[in-house]
């Protein structure tokens, strides 16, 4: 998960765009994914291959077990690969369709599955939530804490948490464990699950529940990275009458061909869930067998908390079709998921003046900005996300990109191996794709 948290005055909630890419020919004619050489999509092989010796580095100074990437440039895989262990024990290698521990990039999935309903005209992005789920009508900002006991004092809201707050991580919700000091202390008093190895319960319960508790700030103020999403989810059971489990597999993944991206893994498929590894006082990774008491073989378990923020497992394969689908602008295999105007709304930028490190935030994406893609290729506009466990991912709608690169290991000393990774990607493209004419 990526954890920032940063003040700042709300300008005005409403749509500040980051200044949008055009989209490229083969994008709006919405390919599915296959094989292909690099050439065939202005991309080059032997300049791909460069990332083999630096990836294979890592593994061998022991910064990584192993790790998986995956690039396609114009509906076109260019390099799926698979390097180092799976299980450095057995000595087992890494295979292409490992299945993953993906947390937070499960809060994309659950974000597009709101928007769909969105576009049923379910609801309006500024209703508030209590409109929906009354437990959080008439919200309380935390005033102060006492670290004793947990006790606390709050002052009222000035507004209600709306569904752009939840989408946008604005809305003063923060997270267990990792999130601000106050927010894990009242939470754990109040044993508010974070979606990473809590099978049991309902969202009903444990967000109902979280709907007495005080928020961190008031709402639309401050971008705070936290449960808000696991609260979409619940809206999605709320306004579709399915868990979310159900509605997802239904609505995304079954039509996607996502047959890999589960809450809780069939027995059939746990043989290919990867290993977690965590790292020694050398910095060399070791496993990981527990993480803060919870079993890393948490997706093996038979479930029934579908943590919209936090929960799922997945191949790079299955969520490199998720984000195709977002690239051809809301269409995937001849099935249209969301208008294209819609996927314009959701991949700009939606907190105004705030940011969110230096980049902007979208619903359920975070925005490459001027400022961020002065640091690397990565162009202006490019959406992204990642996951606690070490997996990310970048769309750029401008060069037709979809780059993964997942790992899984915490914590991670060696992060800069995916900023390698983008540098890596960016110079085998050899021939620039021609904007819409």
């Amino acid at each position: 998960m990526k954890i920032v948290v940063l003040t700042g005055l709300m300008a005005g909630f409403f749509i500040s765009a980051i200044a949008q890419p055009s989209v490229n020919q083969t994008a709006l004619s919405g390919p599915v994914l296959k094989e292909a050489a690099a050439e065939t999509v202005g991309m080059s092989t032997t300049r791909l291959q460069r990332m083999d010796a630096v990836i294979n580095d890592y593994i061998a100074k022991g910064r990584q077990a192993g790790v998986g990437v995956l690039i396609a440039r114009n509906g076109r895989i260019v390099y799926h690969k698979a390097y180092g262990q799976d299980d450095i024990q057995a000595k087992t290698p890494l295979k292409r369709d490992a299945i993953f521990r993906i947390a937070s990039q499960t809060k994309a999935l659950t974000s597009i599955g709101l928007m769909m309903l969105f576009e049923e005209g379910k609801f309006l992005l500024d209703d508030p939530i209590s409109k929906y789920i009354p437990a959080f009508k008439n919200p309380k900002v935390l005033d102060k804490l006492n670290e004793k006991d947990s006790s606390y004092t709050t002052v009222p809201a000035k507004r209600e948490i709306t569904i752009r707050h939840l989408l946008t991580h604005t809305s003063g919700i923060s997270y267990p464990s990792i999130g601000t000091k106050e927010a894990v202390a009242i939470y754990a008093k109040n044993k508010i699950p974070s979606g990473i190895g809590t099978p049991a319960g309902t969202l009903s319960d444990a967000m109902n529940r979280l709907g007495a508790l005080p928020l961190m700030h008031q709402p639309g103020d401050r971008w705070t990275y936290g449960l808000s999403v696991d609260l979409v989810g619940y809206l999605i059971e709320v306004l579709s009458g399915q868990s979310l489990d159900q509605y997802l597999r239904t609505r995304l993944f079954d039509p996607l061909g996502m047959n890999d991206t589960y809450f809780y893994l069939p027995a059939a498929k746990q043989n290919r869930l990867t290993m977690v590894y965590t790292e020694d006082s050398a910095k060399v990774v070791r496993p990981l067998p527990s993480l803060n008491g919870l079993s890393a073989d948490y997706p093996k378990q038979a479930g029934t908390y579908y943590s919209g923020g936090a929960g799922l497992s997945s191949t790079m394969y299955d969520y490199a079709i998720f984000l195709q689908m977002m690239l051809n602008g809301g269409e995937y295999g001849g099935k249209r998921f969301l208008s294209p105007t819609t996927v314009r709304l959701i991949t700009t930028n939606q907190i105004g003046d705030l940011n969110q490190g230096i980049n902007k935030f979208g619903l359920g994406f975070s925005l490459t900005s001027e400022k961020s893609a002065a640091r690397l290729s990565v162009s202006q506009g490019s959406f992204d996300w990642g996951g606690f466990f070490g997996t990310t991912y970048w769309v750029d709608p401008k060069e037709g990109i979809v780059a993964l690169i997942y790992t899984q290991k915490v914590p991670n000393s060696y992060g800069d191996l995916t900023d390698k990774f983008k540098v890596l990607v960016y110079q085998a493209i050899t021939q620039m794709n021609e904007p819409m004419r």
